[in-house]
């Protein structure tokens, strides 16, 4: 798989870059942030993304990938999570939700398409029905967040406009479907602070999640970034994020920037997904979960 996702960013004019394992601030949410001691002089944290620096980077090489570990502190025990896990993404200058949208969908094609082509006999091991993997083409089916709760209602949820979706909530939305379900412009509010509002409706973020059938959930998660600093700044401060943390990702905007957007795609619950396994963790040879960290 990982050969296929690289092969189709070289081929589609991608840079890959490394981003740092250590940062000094949170990316998704200050709650699931692993914290270590940086030499006694200040606090750092394991990357829960290279997002924000891959948003620099594409600012000089126009589209960029990175593809390496993220930890996330989530006391979960679902069969989606990981504490640590690995995530390609990519960031593209000039760019908007159409293209995350296009980009996202190009990318799960091939990928499933080159598995299909070069790996039949060990999804055969794994006891996979390929024909659920031969329906994985273009167009996938799209809905916005609007709809979606509306749909979810009807199917018996809880779900209030402006709450997440939990896991039985994806499962739920995706019933029927053979192909993932493109959800697009979550309320802001439960949106990362980078997230662009949508110009028409500023109580939206232009942002997407790509959920997979048969119950796996999100498989790519994404949209347009803030590029105004008057705006940028003004979200730092609604998430009480520090602002001494953010000074370079900042001045980024402070000495120009131009519209941008970039998902992440986790690989294990790709992997997952694609392979018709039960558990995140049989995707992965030493997996790190809640009460785990030995093999």
């Amino acid at each position: 798989m990982i050969r296929a996702v690289r092969d189709y960013f070289d081929t589609h004019g991608f840079t890959l870059v490394d981003t740092p394992i250590f940062t000094p601030a949170a990316c998704e949410g200050t709650t699931t942030l692993f914290e270590v001691n940086y030499f006694d002089e200040e606090k750092a944290y394991l990357t829960q993304s290279g997002q924000l620096y891959n948003e620099a980077d594409a600012m000089a090489f126009g589209k960029v990938y990175c593809f390496g570990p993220t930890f996330r502190a989530e006391k979960s025990k679902t069969r989606r999570h990981l504490t640590e896990f690995w995530m390609v993404e990519p960031e593209m200058a000039y760019a908007s939700l159409d293209d995350v949208k296009r980009v996202g969908e190009e990318l799960v094609v091939f990928v499933v398409g080159r598995v299909l082509e070069n790996r039949r006999a060990e999804l055969a091991e794994l006891e996979r029905d390929t024909s659920k993997l031969e329906c994985i083409q273009s167009p996938f089916p799209r809905m916005s967040y609007d709809d979606a709760v509306v749909e979810l209602q009807k199917k018996g949820s809880e779900i209030q406009w402006g709450g997440d979706f939990g896991g039985t909530d994806e499962t739920l939305i995706t019933e029927g479907l053979d192909r993932p379900l493109i959800v697009d412009r979550f309320p802001t509010r439960i949106k990362a602070f980078y997230f662009e509002p949508d110009p028409a409706r500023p109580e939206l973020a232009l942002g997407v999640d790509f959920i997979a059938p048969e119950g796996y959930g999100e498989i790519i998660g994404g949209g347009q970034r803030i590029h105004d600093l008057d705006l940028l700044l003004k979200r730092l401060e609604e998430h009480q994020l520090p602002r001494e943390a953010f000074d370079w990702y900042v001045d980024l905007r402070k000495f120009g920037s131009v519209p941008h957007a970039g998902f992440g795609m986790g690989i294990e619950r790709f992997v997952a997904w694609m392979c018709g396994l039960e558990h995140v963790r049989e995707t992965i040879a030493f997996p790190r979960m809640l009460n785990r960290t030995r093999p």
